[in-house]
């Protein structure tokens, strides 16, 4: 089976330079022509170069997922410019943040805003620009593990990506007379693979660490340090949580996205497809087994051609 997308328009919202470039390179790599859309215009510049030097075809559509107008705008432009789209990945979320004790509400608001509103005026327009044309498209929402099972610290981020799952499986039922399929994504925690994010790593370890006081984000609150609080996450030695012993890297992921947005899936629809190396599915009392013994799992298909930062 030979995964093809030549002919094919995908409009990537949220192409940072982790899960969203990696997404929006595999899709170009297998022959769509991509828009790349973030409300940072260097994050969408980067992307294209990315997808560009990969000898991919990119254009940007900037624009907030949560202005309806902004969208609009740029749908237009994609239409205008390749005169459809047959696949839209909603990626733009706000990661991190802070456990229901400290989180604010501005901060949740927000966080939630992005998540919700923008997948359904997204869904709701690109959706509209397929119907219209008589295309049977792709819509591919990214959830998280964190909308599947509880995890300290990111209160708003569990609530917007378990918002996810199920606005999937009611967009798939409204779409699904079209043609039109949508699903859900859940990865872990990929490990980054784009050389560029590689390269400001390294250059971080270099900086040293953050400087004292400051804004400590996920469990606690800027201090953390009143009398009654108690731990939210063990931070001692733990054996390898993941069976496989990865959870992959986002071109994992966009292999996968790149088959999920393909006319080999022309029946899957309101399902979540999940890679992440058998973290969901591990009962809570299991330990693989030690990661020297892990065989691990078959070396990945990379897609960025560009040389990695030698460390």
């Amino acid at each position: 089976m030979e995964i093809t997308l030549e002919g094919k328009v995908a409009l990537v919202t949220g192409c940072g330079p982790n899960i969203g470039s990696g997404v929006a390179l595999a899709l170009s790599r297998y022959g769509a022509k991509v828009a790349c859309n973030d409300v940072d215009q260097g994050v969408i510049d980067a992307c294209i170069k990315r997808i560009e030097r990969n000898d991919g075809e990119a254009m940007a559509a900037p624009g907030d997922v949560t202005d309806e107008e902004a969208v609009k705008g740029y749908v237009d432009a994609v239409l205008e410019r390749w005169g459809r789209i047959d696949i839209l990945v909603n990626n733009a979320a706000i990661l991190g943040g802070r456990g229901v004790l400290d989180e604010t509400a501005e901060a949740f608001e927000r966080a939630v805003r992005v998540s919700s509103l923008g997948y359904f005026l997204n869904t709701k327009h690109v959706g509209r620009a397929m119907a219209e044309r008589g295309i049977r498209g792709s819509i591919v929402c990214m959830s998280s593990s964190n909308g599947w099972n509880g995890s300290a610290g990111v209160i708003a981020y569990a609530f917007h990506k378990g918002g996810v799952n199920n606005f999937v499986r009611a967009a798939a039922m409204d779409l699904a007379p079209y043609g039109i399929r949508v699903n859900s994504f859940t990865p872990t925690a990929p490990t980054p693979d784009n050389p560029e994010l590689l390269a400001q790593g390294a250059q971080s370890v270099l900086n040293g660490p953050p400087p004292k006081g400051a804004v400590r984000h996920g469990l606690g609150s800027e201090g953390g340090d009143e009398p009654w609080r108690r731990p939210a996450r063990w931070t001692g030695e733990r054996p390898p949580m993941v069976p496989m012993g990865t959870t992959g890297t986002p071109t994992d992921i966009g292999h996968a996205v790149a088959w999920l947005s393909s006319d080999f899936a022309r029946l899957v629809t309101g399902v979540d497809l999940v890679v992440d190396g058998g973290a969901r599915a591990k009962n809570f009392a299991y330990f693989p087994a030690p990661a020297d013994q892990l065989a691990g799992p078959l070396p990945l298909i990379n897609l960025d051609d560009t040389p990695l930062p030698v460390s």
